[in-house]
């Protein structure tokens, strides 16, 4: 099979932990057939400082003509500075736009070999940390209107959020859809006590319930929802909610899985081109030291080939050789243990893509 896959290396640490990735891709394709064809492009800094512009229009071009886009992390300080409308982010948010993606699904699982890292009690992380966070990716206040002008004498900054019923519909079907495949539980997450836009995302999503009574909605609110993620994981099985409110979450639920390197997400709309990426930052401070995890990068690979080219013997091999790689006692600097073992090995970003490429092969 043939696809073309569009590739934005990015900031930070991002061209290291893509470049793991294709390396895995690329045993991939000689184990399987496959023929993947890689076109690069430039978003967030490195196209501002190239182009001026965090992601211009005929990068965003490439993107949709792709069968789909592996992403590996945008932003950093350097860009701090530079107006909203220019700043790395908001080319991911443009990307995501253009591509029409709105479902982002990001797992929170727990690796039984990395048990031991998570910041939970042992009590809590034995009852089990296995659930799927369904983030709607284009709405909300991240795409409402921002605004800072001057008021009475000071500076005065308006960020609108707003939902429709067809938005807050399509997302709830992919959050009710997710839950009809695990263990049918559905909690839908907002703040109705405050918000009219949650108000309307909780009679919607009531709404839908009726057309799926092999799945049990409940809701809660975000705050408590933060507090019940680190207090008693075990009860989620998927939840479903606003932008704002999933980008926080998932990266709660990300640590107490032991390391926000280990994480993938996968983006979707209506099409089978998907967005890919791991869900940590760029993290300038170690770029290019060879300190960055890339398993993050490449089970977003893995779940690009499930979701996006039906290729599911592929993506579980993929997964398969991480687990048999931690395993084995190898760990990159963010997952290692805080108690030294003589059964655990510390390696470096271009090892770990190295050891993880031996194992797919060995089967």
């Amino acid at each position: 099979m043939n696809k073309n896959i569009a590739v934005i290396r990015g900031d930070g640490i991002g061209p290291e932990i893509v470049g793991e990735a294709l390396k895995v891709l690329d045993a991939v394709a000689e184990l399987y057939g496959h023929i993947f064809e890689y076109d690069d492009v430039d978003m967030g800094g490195c196209a501002i400082d190239k182009w001026g512009d965090p992601l211009p229009q005929e990068m965003l071009d490439k993107c949709l003509k792709s069968d789909s886009v592996l992403l590996g992390a945008v932003g950093g300080d350097k860009w701090n500075s530079m107006p909203g409308d220019k700043r790395p982010e908001k080319g991911l948010l443009r990307l995501r736009a253009g591509m029409g993606v709105y479902s982002n699904n990001r797992p929170a699982k727990i690796w039984p070999q990395l048990a031991a890292a998570s910041p939970l009690s042992p009590a809590i992380v034995e009852k089990g940390i296995d659930f799927i966070i369904v983030r709607e990716l284009i709405g909300g206040i991240y795409f409402g209107e921002h605004e800072t002008h001057e008021e009475g004498g000071q500076k005065k900054a308006t960020d609108t959020m707003s939902y429709t019923e067809a938005e807050i519909e399509r997302i709830g079907r992919i959050g009710f859809e997710t839950a009809r495949k695990r263990r049918g539980l559905l909690c839908s997450v907002e703040k109705s006590n405050v918000l009219d836009c949650s108000r309307l995302w909780k009679t919607v999503m009531h709404r839908l319930a009726e057309e799926y009574p092999d799945v049990t909605l409940s809701d809660m609110l975000v705050d408590n929802c933060a507090m019940q993620i680190v207090k008693n994981p075990a009860q989620f099985d998927v939840i479903v909610t606003e932008n704002m409110f999933g980008d926080i979450l998932s990266d709660e639920a990300s640590m107490i899985t032991g390391s926000i390197g280990m994480i993938p997400s996968s983006s979707l709309g209506s099409t089978g081109c998907g967005l890919y990426e791991p869900i940590h930052g760029s993290a300038p401070d170690i770029a290019g030291t060879d300190k960055a995890n890339p398993i993050g990068t490449i089970l977003s690979a893995a779940m690009m080939l499930r979701y996006s080219f039906d290729m599911e013997q592929e993506a579980a091999a993929i997964e398969n050789a991480v687990s048999a790689v931690l395993d084995k006692g190898y760990r990159t600097a963010d997952i290692m243990p805080k108690e030294q073992s003589d059964k655990i090995c510390m390696v470096g970003c271009r090892e770990m893509g190295k050891l993880i490429v031996e194992n797919l092969k060995k089967g």
